[in-house]
This record gives structure tokens, sequence and C-alpha cells, in this order.
């Protein structure tokens, strides 16, 4: 595989062919250079001569971040991003070997799904690039800050007089703004200082870690509905595993970018992918993880339909994840 054409290419997929071949190009890749990969699939005794469409590839289980290093260069790495677990968990590495590829990915997912970024100020409640290295969100929002290009950008935790001076001048000048962070964080703040958010968005990324409590999306979207006075609340589903997001808009489900595919496997039979329109554990094929496996079992639950995708809830045999609101 010339990996160079491939990173080209991945961004302008459009049709499910194109994706198609893609993604057997890159799980031929993986199968040859990913050793933890291989290794799985080979316990699992899958024929790789007869793999011929995405849905037939093997998905690795997401737990194999937590205890191996899930990468096809063993030997170098830009930056590792982990997972936020908890106090007690071991976290999940991910080894990105190339960081302008989750650069490309973050700045052409938000233009999707949400604009350009240049168009916004990112008022962003989630901890510091500088003091959380590791922290696949905090160099998203970093990167989104960046390329919006605006000085009144900027990361907003424990700033809550800074920020509201920030919301209200963007709302004097009509500028369009985003309130952008971990979903309890947004919803402190709601609670905290009742202010309006007209003219704004706000996206939450999940993050249930806080005092025990659990909301559903639902429940979360209305509450900050009523305390914004605003209908403009979204959502940003990804994981430090993965290098591409899914946004959930105006729509009622979560959409993904067309490098980027959501499958379901039966909760008893993890190797079974099911049909759209039923319930079972999501699998991810994301072609931008090229380096690391791009096609990933997760421990949570949901749907999928012609239109998105929904996150219902966790498999309750696992441990819990910190980066979105599951439940």
């Amino acid at each position: 595989m010339n990996i160079q054409n491939y990173k080209k290419n991945i961004f302008n997929i459009n049709t499910d062919s194109q994706f198609n071949d893609a993604a057997i190009q890159l799980f031929t890749h993986q199968y040859k250079n990913n050793s933890i990969y291989k290794k799985y699939i080979q316990l699992i005794n899958c024929n790789v001569s007869q793999v011929k469409y995405y849905d037939q590839i093997p998905f690795l289980p997401i737990e194999l971040f937590r205890t191996h290093k899930v990468s096809t260069d063993l030997h170098r790495s830009e930056v590792v991003f982990k997972s936020s677990g908890t106090t007690n968990d071991q976290k999940s590495s991910h080894y990105v070997i190339d960081l302008s590829i989750y650069k490309k990915s973050i700045i052409n997912c938000f233009n999707l799904f949400i604009g350009d970024p240049k168009e916004f100020v990112f008022l962003c409640l989630i901890p510091e690039k500088n003091k959380h290295p590791n922290s696949s969100l905090s160099f998203m929002a970093y990167e989104l800050i960046k390329n919006s290009n605006n000085r009144n950008s900027g990361f907003f935790i424990n700033k809550t007089n800074e920020l509201i001076e920030q919301i209200k001048k963007c709302q004097s000048k009509n500028q369009k703004f985003i309130l952008f962070g971990l979903s309890f964080e947004i919803l402190d703040f709601a609670e905290k200082n009742q202010i309006s958010l007209h003219n704004g968005i706000v996206i939450e990324t999940g993050g249930t870690k806080k005092n025990n409590k659990h909301l559903f999306r639902e429940e979360l979207h209305n509450q900050l509905k009523a305390k914004f006075k605003t209908n403009n609340i979204y959502s940003e589903y990804g994981m430090a595993e993965l290098l591409s997001q899914s946004y959930y808009t105006n729509q009622n489900y979560f959409q993904s970018p067309p490098w980027k595919k959501i499958l379901l496997r039966d909760k008893t039979n993890p190797l079974k992918i099911i049909n759209k329109n039923q319930r079972g554990l999501i699998n991810i094929i994301d072609l931008a993880n090229i380096y690391s496996c791009g096609f990933i079992a997760t421990n949570d639950f949901g749907e999928v339909s012609n239109n998105g995708f929904n996150v219902i809830g966790r498999n309750h045999n696992t441990i819990a994840r910190g980066c979105n609101l599951m439940i």
C-alpha cells in the first residue's frame, strides 16, 4: 500500500465502493504490519484471502489498546493519546505516528457537520493541551482554537468570569461562537450562571465521571436547552483510540464522515455483523487510523439506521469509558 497516496485518497472518498477499496487496502496493510492485529486474526481463524468487503473484516477488541501496543510501527510515535479511564483503570494508549492525519480529520469532520472553524470563536470547557499532552480531546480543542484564528478563542475551565465576558462580547458583536466541552463542565456552568446563549452553539463531548452521576443524553440536552435558552445543543462522539469524530446535531442521530463507518455486532456473537435497524454493540471502521488499527470493536451499545447512529448505553460487563456521555 502506498501510504502517501492512501492519506490523500481517504479524505476524498465519495462512494461506498471507494470506501470498500480503501478499507480492504488498510486491512491488508495492517494484517501484514500490525503484529497484535495479525495475531488476533489468526486466533479467530479468519481466512484473510476471503475478505472482500468491509463488513467481513475482523474488528479488534478495544480492550487490547489497554494491554498492548497496537501499532504498525513499534519504534516511533509523535504522541501517545490515553483514554480518560478512572483512577484504578489501566488506560488505553493510542500511539499516533503522524499527527497531520489527526489534524486533517479534525478540521474536515468539523467542516462537514458544523462549519468552517474560522467562522466561530471557540470557548472550551476542556483541560488545556499543555497541561494534558496525552488527551486527544484537549488536542482537538487546541486545533479548533488555532484554526478559528480568533484571539478570543481559548480554554476556560476555572475561568468563569472570563467565559461570561467572552460570551457577551460575541453576542454584542454578532459573532458566532461555540461552547465546546465536557458534558458536566457545561452543565455545571449552566446551573451556576443563568445566561442565554443566543447566537451560539453548545457541543458537549461526553464525560460522565463526576460524583458518579449519569444522565441520558436526551435529559442532558433538555436541561441545557432550558438553561441556555437555545435549541443548538450538539454532541461529539470520539475516543482516544480513534482519529475521526462523529457529530450529533439537529437531526437527532450521530453522523460520520465518508472515511468512517459504524457497524453493529451481535451481543452474543462478537464475530457476527447484524443488519441496520437492530440494536447491538458498535464496531467502527476509521480509515484515518492508518498506523494503529482501523477496525475496532467498542463496548458501546447502539443502533444504526440509514440516517446515522445512536449510542444507547454500554455493555454491562465492560469498564466505563469517560470520554463520551453514554448513559
